[in-house]
Parts: structure tokens; C-alpha cells; sequence
């Protein structure tokens, strides 16, 4: 689909600052979880989504059966630069959002000032789905970035006439949904769980053998774990100590003793 498709403009873009940790140790675990699982759940029900029809153009003429991955057909690309906004918290959510390369993190302030990040994702991933009408977290490109923004009206009516589409989706909800879970249950480890957790989990993700490349910075990863920057790297210093891990610069780690690593995460 064409970009002139899309019915409404993006928004202007905007940058945050990095945010600084306060204290020391681990901090408080996300105060709206259940906002997290509602997020995630609404294309369980996509079909019943009240959203408007989108016009013809907006849909491929595919017939009956459009073909798994029919919904990348239906994005417009946008690039982002490095900690430039994609959409903020309470904005309207009208797009859906795949990358196709670079990383992007979701994440809350919370009353004190503090950032929680939900969730990266990476190449392949989509992201921006809501079970209401606005965005329930903010959306950032870690690092440059090429994202497709597709129309979430052409994806529900889609989905609700094509089998293929709808399982799609649901795939994606599973998945999603899994992840929080993993990420809540993260929450309530302590610091050297909550970062062989992450290792392990982003090994599974980006990795090249047993070496990690991670695009986050160290302020990210506490921030996504709950900890403070000085225990993150504490922990990874007492990691690389016990030879569980190696850390030949601050975004490349190498996981030397994975079973280690695992008992950890136990």
C-alpha cells in the first residue's frame, strides 16, 4: 500500500531524555500490570473492535484469501532516529507498527520520575497494539531504525474476513502475552535472576552463537529490570567473575556457561 493511504498524519516527533536511577539496589516493580495483560489481549477479540471501515485502497486486493504476511503489504515505511519518539502515552492508537530494523522500547514514567520499560523489540516484531483507542505506553527507537506504520482499521477489517490474517494475529497475542508474563515473573527475582534472565532471554533473540550484541544501553536494561544502573553492572561484573559470562565491551556479551546462567534463572 501506498503511503498516501494512510488516513491519518503522524504525529511530530519528539525526544526523551535518558532518565537518571534513583537509589541504589532494586526498585519497584511496574504499578500497572493489568494494563500490560489488557494491552496485549485485544487481538483475541480484534474482530469486535469498533473501528471504522477502511477505504478500498487501504486493503490489497487479495480476494477471500489473502496469504500469511498479507499485513506488511499494508504498511507504509517511516525512519527514526536514536531516541526519537514514535508514539506517546495517551495518544491516539491508530497504527500498528513493524520493524524492519533497529530496536524500539515501550516504556512508563511513573509518578516519581522513574522510567519503566515493557518491552524491546527487534527486527520482525510488531508492536502498538491496544485494547482501547490510545496508547497505553510510549514507543521509542533505540538506535536508528525503519519501522512499517499500518493502518489499524485496514488490519481489523482484514482480519475479520480472512482466517489467515486472524490466526496471525492471534500467534502474535500469544506470543506477546507470553513475554509479560515472563517479564512479571523477572520482576520478582532478585538482581542477579533478573539479569541472567535477560541474558538468556535476549540470547534466544539477537544472538550469533554465544555471543549477545545488545542494542539497549545499561540504563535501558535497568530500567526494563527494575534495578539501578550501578546494580546492573555489578551483577555483570560478578558474572563475568564467576565465568558464567564475558564482556568484551558494554554491548557484547558472551555467555561462556549457559547452564550456569540457567540455574540462575531456575
Amino acid at each position: 500500500m501506498q503511503a498516501a493511504t494512510l488516513q491519518a498524519p503522524v504525529k511530530p516527533l519528539r525526544t526523551l531524555s535518558e532518565f537518571s536511577a534513583h537509589g541504589t539496589g532494586v526498585t519497584n516493580a511496574p504499578i500497572n500490570i493489568v494494563e500490560d495483560i489488557a494491552m496485549l489481549t485485544q487481538t483475541a477479540a480484534i474482530r469486535s473492535l469498533p473501528s471504522k471501515q477502511p477505504t478500498k485502497s487501504s486493503v490489497p486486493p487479495t480476494g477471500n484469501h489473502a496469504p500469511v504476511g498479507a499485513i506488511e503489504f499494508m504498511g507504509a515505511p517511516m525512519s527514526f532516529s536514536r531516541n526519537e519518539e514514535i508514539y506517546g502515552e495517551g495518544e491516539s492508537a491508530e497504527f500498528l507498527y513493524k520493524i524492519v530494523s533497529g530496536t524500539v522500547r515501550t516504556y512508563k514514567v511513573l509518578v516519581d520520575g522513574r522510567r519503566q520499560i515493557g518491552a524491546f523489540y527487534l527486527p520482525g516484531d510488531i508492536f502498538g497494539l491496544e485494547s482501547g483507542d490510545e496508547h497505553t505506553f510510549s514507543a521509542e527507537a533505540i538506535v536508528e531504525s525503519q519501522v512499517l506504520v499500518i493502518k489499524r482499521t485496514a488490519v481489523v477489517a482484514l482480519a475479520a474476513r480472512d482466517n489467515d490474517v486472524a490466526h496471525q494475529l492471534w500467534t502474535l497475542t500469544s506470543r506477546e502475552l507470553r513475554q509479560v508474563q515472563n517479564h512479571i515473573l523477572l520482576l520478582i527475582q532478585t538482581a542477579q535472576e533478573r539479569v541472567a534472565g535477560f541474558l538468556l532471554e535476549m540470547a534466544d533473540r539477537v544472538s550469533t552463537g554465544n555471543a549477545v550484541e545488545l542494542p539497549m544501553s545499561r540504563q535501558d536494561i535497568a530500567d526494563y529490570l527494575g534495578l539501578t544502573i550501578e546494580t546492573v553492572s555489578r551483577t555483570l561484573t560478578h558474572l563475568e567473575n564467576v565465568a558464567a559470562i564475558e564482556v568484551p565491551t558494554s554491548r557484547r556479551i558472551v555467555l561462556r556457561n549457559r547452564f550456569a546462567l540457567s540455574r540462575l534463572n531456575a
